[in-house]
C-alpha cells in the first residue's frame, strides 16, 4: 500500500526528470540543427570547431543541471555558487565557438544566455536577468539578420533563429517552475517534522501534568508525615499510606497515558514512522497488509517506534523499507535500511534486546541480520496475542 506522501515524492522526482529532459532536448536539438547547417557548405575547420563547441555546450548544460538539483534553495552555501562558475565559463566558451564556426552572432549569444539561465541566481535577480537576456537576444537577432547575414533570414529559415532566441526564456521558466515544486516539497517535509514534534510535545505535556500533580501531592503528604512523626505517629502513618496510594494512582495514570499512546492503529503507526523517516531525508518504501488493523498494535507498535529510532540514530544511509504482512498464522514485520556510513554498528545497545524481550514474551521471534550494506530486522508474532 502506497501512502499519499510516497506518491507525492514520486511526483516530485518525475517533475524534475521531465524538466531536465525538456531542457536538454531543446538544447541538443538547437545545437544539432545548427551543426547540420554548418555541415552544408562550411570548411572542415569550421565544422570541427562547431562540433567541439556543441559537445562542450551540452556537457556544460548537463553539469549545470546536476549542480542546480543539488544546490540548496536558499543562499546558505556560498561555496556552491563559486563552484558553478567554471561550468558557466565552459558553456560561454563553447557558445562562442559555435557562433564563430557558424558565422552567427545570434548562435553564440543565444547559447550564452541559455548557460546563464542554468544558474540558480539569488532572489530577485532571475526575473531581471531573464528579461535582460531576452532583450539582448532579440537585439542580436536583428543585428545578425540585418548586418551580418543580409537576406539570410528569410521566411523559410525564420524558425531556426526564433528557436534559439526563445531557448533561454524557456529554460528560465522551466527551472523557475521546478523551484516552486521543490519549495512545496520542502514545506511538506517541514510539516511532517512539525507534526512529529507537536506529537512529542503533546505527550510530554500530558506526562508533565500527570506526574507533576502526583509528585506534588506525594511531597506534601510525606512532608506532613515527617512533621507529625513525633507528635502523632498514627496520623503520620496514615499520611505515608496516603502517599503510597498517590504513588499507585500515578502509576495507573502513567499506564493509561501509555495505553492511549499505544492505541494508535498499526497502519497509522507504520505510516507515521514512514513520514518521520522521509522527513529525515530517507527514501522510504511502505508495504502494509490490507488487514493490518487486526495485528496486535500493543505488541508491534513499540517495535515500530523502536526500530524507527534505530534507523534514525544508527542507519547512516539514504533509504529504508517497512512492511507488515500475515504469513502462516503470524504477523511478520520487516524493517530494512541502508546501513552505509553508519557511525556505529546498527542496532547496538538495548534497543534490539528490548524488542527481543517484548516479542519473546508473546512467543514471537526476532531476527536481525546485515545483508551487504543493508540491515534487516524481522519480527514475527502469532495472531491474536496481546502484550
Amino acid at each position: 500500500m502506497s501512502t499519499p506522501a510516497a506518491a507525492y515524492a514520486r511526483d516530485v522526482r518525475a517533475t524534475w526528470w521531465y524538466t531536465v529532459s525538456s531542457i536538454m532536448f531543446l538544447h541538443i536539438f538547437a545545437a544539432l540543427v545548427w551543426s547540420l547547417v554548418v555541415f552544408v557548405d562550411a570548411p572542415t575547420p569550421a565544422v570541427v570547431l562547431n562540433l567541439i563547441g556543441a559537445a562542450g555546450s551540452v556537457a556544460s548544460a548537463v553539469l549545470l543541471l546536476v549542480h542546480y538539483r543539488r544546490e540548496p534553495l536558499d543562499d546558505s552555501d556560498d561555496s556552491a555558487r563559486h563552484r558553478v562558475w567554471p561550468l558557466v565559463l565552459l558553456g560561454v566558451v563553447s557558445a562562442a565557438l559555435m557562433g564563430a564556426s557558424a558565422g552567427s552572432l545570434l548562435l553564440g549569444v543565444g547559447f550564452t544566455a541559455q548557460t546563464l539561465c542554468l544558474v540558480r541566481w539569488r532572489n530577485g535577480i532571475r526575473l531581471r536577468l531573464g528579461l535582460l537576456l531576452l532583450a539582448v537576444v532579440v537585439a542580436v537577432w536583428i543585428v545578425d539578420a540585418v548586418h551580418l547575414n543580409p537576406g539570410g533570414y528569410g521566411p523559410a529559415i525564420f524558425a531556426l533563429p526564433f528557436f534559439v532566441a526563445i531557448l533561454a526564456p524557456l529554460t528560465a521558466f522551466s527551472l523557475w517552475w521546478w523551484d516552486i515544486v521543490r519549495e512545496l516539497d520542502r514545506a511538506r517535509r517541514a510539516e511532517g517534522r512539525l507534526a512529529a514534534a507537536q506529537e512529542r510535545l503533546r505527550l510530554a505535556g500530558d506526562l508533565h501534568d500527570l506526574q507533576g500533580h502526583h509528585l506534588q501531592v506525594i511531597a506534601l503528604q510525606l512532608e506532613l508525615a515527617e512533621k507529625m512523626m513525633t507528635r502523632d505517629p498514627e496520623a503520620a502513618v496514615e499520611q505515608v499510606r496516603a502517599a503510597r496510594a498517590s504513588v499507585d494512582e500515578a502509576r495507573r495514570g502513567t499506564r493509561d497515558l501509555a495505553a492511549r499512546f499505544r492505541g494508535v492503529p498499526l497502519p497509522d503507526e507504520l505510516a507515521n514512522a514512514a513520514d518521520l523517516l522521509r522527513a529525515a531525508g530517507l527514501t522510504v518504501n511502505l508495504l502494509v497488509d490490507t488487514e493490518a488493523a487486526l495485528a496486535p498494535a500493543d505488541v508491534l507498535g513499540p517495535v515500530v517506534r523502536e526500530s524507527t529510532t534505530n534507523v534514525l540514530k544508527h542507519g547512516g544511509g539514504a533509504s529504508a523499507s517497512l512492511s507488515l504482512a500475515r504469513h502462516q498464522g503470524s504477523w511478520v514485520l520487516v524493517v530494512e535500511n541502508d546501513a552505509r556510513g553508519a557511525a556505529s554498528p546498527v542496532g547496538d545497545g538495548a534497543g534490539l534486546d528490548g524488542i527481543a524481550d517484548r516479542v519473546g514474551a508473546v512467543e514471537g521471534t526476532m531476527d536481525a541480520t546485515r545483508l551487504g550494506d543493508r540491515f534487516r530486522l524481522t519480527v514475527r508474532v502469532p495472531e491474536g496475542v496481546t502484550a
